[in-house]
Order: structure tokens, then C-alpha cells, then sequence
């Protein structure tokens, strides 16, 4: 079922000498409980893309049409974000608290799903204790408190290291997939891209537009540190490079 249209979205950003064309009449339909990796070139707009999404940017062209009203966008950025001087479980909190949704049926999601991701040992633990995996989750769970209908993932592995990345990246496939939400996510690391991903979306240089579109679709389909070990991971990595253009914007 379709829950996200976006239509001929395009993005300008004016300066005193020039104006920046962005983003040029992007065309992208999401669906209920599926995983999508977006990829290009570094500057070329991947990140505009969510921000736009999650309304901290205003489009200047085009339409974003969501299948319901009072849609619930949830946010994971590169950082984690945690605050330094509160515990896992205020973390965790932190979003209900700030909108106002601190229930007993809230309080007990949250509860439920540090105990269900390993962390319930860790609720009275400060970021510092914790390892970058843990502090991934924590973030991740604290973005599903507000039990949110799409996540906007904008590289959320780039400040771990490739070991921890792989490790990390099988958490939160597996807690996004088991809790069947809708996610989007920005990539710059193609293998990470095929290995998560229901469908991975290339974009060009600036202005960017939408290349081409890969569903992937893997026998035995499982978590992304297997996947990358699939027979049709090679094809879909060769495929996908090809089609990136190798220079910055």
C-alpha cells in the first residue's frame, strides 16, 4: 500500500549572485514497510530529499502527498544525538516528553522494546557507558517512542567504524523490519545500500534526478552482513557503480 508520493519535486537555493538548482523534478512513490536507500554523489541533494520530507525544508516546487493525515515522520541523523547528562531511558523518552505523549501505553512500549533490543540492563547507563552500536539503538528506539508511520535515516552509520557499521547496520534492519515500519534512508556506501535495501534509488550530480531504480531481490533474503554475501550482490553493487557519477558536486 502507498504511502508516500512525492511529484516532480525540485529545490532552488538563492544566493546574492546566483540561484542553485538543487533538485529537478524528483518522482518517487514509497510504500507501507518498505526499506529505501537513497545514493549519489556527496553534495548532490540525498540529504535535501529527507529534510524536505520531514519538513525542516521547504520545497520549491512539486508535491509530497502522504496516504493519511497527521503523518508521524520519525528522524535518525548521522550523529546520535543522545544527551550527554541523561540516562538510556530518558533518552528514550525524550521525544514523548517534548510533544506531550508520556503515557502508561507509552511507557510501556518504550520499556518493551529496550527489553526486546538488549538494552533493559542499560536504562539507568549515560551515552559515555555504551558502546556505538548500543548508542545507534538507543537513538533508533527512542525515534520509535513516538511510534512514527515513515523514518528518515540520513546516514546514520558514518560515524562508526566499518566493523561496527556492519554490526550495527544488521540492528537496526532487524528492529525497523520486526517492527514493520517504513523507512528512507540516505547512504553514501553503495554495499550498504544493496545489503539493506528493498529498492535503491541513484540519484545524478547536481541538479539531481533520479537515475535509475534497483529493486533488489536476493533469494534467501535475510540480515544485510548475509546479504552482502549473496550470489547477486556483486551484479547489483557492479550495476549501481556505473551508474554514480565519480566526482563531487
Amino acid at each position: 500500500m502507498e504511502l508516500l508520493k512525492i511529484k516532480e519535486l525540485s529545490k532552488n537555493y538563492i544566493t546574492k549572485k546566483q540561484v542553485i538548482c538543487a533538485l529537478k523534478n524528483i518522482n518517487l512513490t514509497v510504500n507501507d514497510n518498505e526499506f529505501i536507500v537513497l545514493v549519489g554523489p556527496s553534495g548532490c541533494g540525498k540529504s535535501t530529499i529527507l529534510s524536505i520530507i520531514g519538513d525542516l525544508e521547504k520545497k520549491s516546487s512539486g508535491k509530497i502527498k502522504f496516504s493519511k493525515d497527521n503523518i508521524k515522520v520519525g528522524y535518525m541523523f548521522q550523529e546520535d544525538a543522545l544527551f550527554p547528562w541523561l540516562n538510556v531511558y530518558d533518552n528514550c523518552m525524550l521525544g514523548l516528553k517534548i510533544s506531550h505523549q508520556i503515557n502508561d501505553e507509552n511507557t510501556r512500549y518504550v520499556k518493551m522494546l529496550l527489553k526486546k533490543y538488549g538494552l533493559s540492563n542499560f536504562e539507568k547507563s549515560y551515552p559515555n557507558e555504551l558502546s556505538g552500536g548500543m548508542r545507534q539503538r538507543v537513538a533508533l528506539i527512542r525515534t520509535l517512542a513516538t511510534k512514527p508511520d515513515i523514518l528518515l535515516l540520513d546516514e546514520p552509520f558514518s560515524a562508526l567504524d566499518y566493523q561496527t557499521r556492519i554490526t550495527v547496520s544488521d540492528d537496526v534492519f532487524k528492529i525497523i523490519k520486526e517492527e514493520k515500519k517504513t523507512a528512507l534512508m540516505v547512504s553514501h556506501d553503495i554495499g550498504e545500500a544493496i545489503a539493506m535495501a528493498d529498492k535503491v534509488i541513484v540519484l545524478s550530480n547536481r541538479p539531481a534526478i533520479i537515475k535509475n531504480i534497483y529493486d533488489i531481490k536476493m533469494e534467501n533474503k535475510s540480515l544485510p552482513s548475509e546479504n552482502r554475501k549473496n550470489e547477486k550482490f556483486n551484479e547489483y553493487y557492479s550495476a549501481i557503480w556505473k551508474d554514480l557519477d565519480h566526482y563531487e558536486c
